[in-house]
């Protein structure tokens, strides 16, 4: 299942891909447009099938009501949103074209990285130990400076390690996340693949 969807918005533009065990996938993403910015997210219920879709969709609201806030308020409000589901890994990250910067947070195995326009690695996330809904670590952020072209790949752990091999990073979001999802999906569990290209936006 793919989705060419694109958020309009200056500052990022982005698509997704994902498969599912059944019929409703435990992983979702969020994307959200602010004023001067843009919050994407990924997002991984324990499991899979109806529970683990009920625990991601749990984020959604608080995701899309507080997107311009700090990253670890964010955090904050999805783990106690999550307590009376299951639980679910995430990952977060924040773009602002004020400061051309990506802040980004995670808990639990959803991987994250930023590659450069001229496809070198820059960064990958430093997520740590935890589940949202149960119990979390002390949460630190990580800010990087972005330029125009450098494009953010969040993945699941539906996905194989390594996915960044051979990576055509000159191709458009939708391209990169269909092409990950087809090379690296475990098939064993859910996958899903999200990718943000940041546009700039109006400084």
């Amino acid at each position: 299942m793919t989705d060419a969807a694109r958020t309009g918005h200056a500052v990022i533009v982005w698509g997704w891909s994902g498969s599912a065990l059944e019929l409703e996938s435990g992983d979702l993403h969020v994307v959200v447009p602010f004023q001067g910015g843009a919050l994407v997210a990924l997002i991984d219920g324990l499991g899979h099938g109806s529970e683990a879709a009920a625990a991601a969709s749990a984020a959604v609201p608080v995701l899309e009501a507080h997107a311009s806030d700090s990253l670890l308020v964010v955090m904050q409000r999805c783990h106690d949103a999550l307590r009376t589901t299951r639980g679910a890994v995430m990952s977060l990250a924040s773009f602002r074209t004020d400061e051309s910067s990506m802040t980004w947070l995670g808990v639990g195995n959803v991987d994250g990285v930023l590659v450069h326009g001229n496809g070198v690695l820059a960064a990958g996330i430093g997520a740590r130990g935890g589940v949202v809904g149960y119990q979390i670590p002390t949460l630190r952020t990580n800010t990087l400076e972005v330029s125009p072209s450098d494009t953010l790949i969040m993945a699941t752990d539906g996905i194989r390690s390594g996915f960044t091999a051979e990576l055509a990073i000159d191709h458009e979001p939708q391209a990169i996340a269909d092409s990950i999802l087809l090379r690296f999906a475990k098939g064993s569990d859910d996958a899903h693949v999200v990718v943000a290209r940041y546009a700039g936006g109006q400084r």
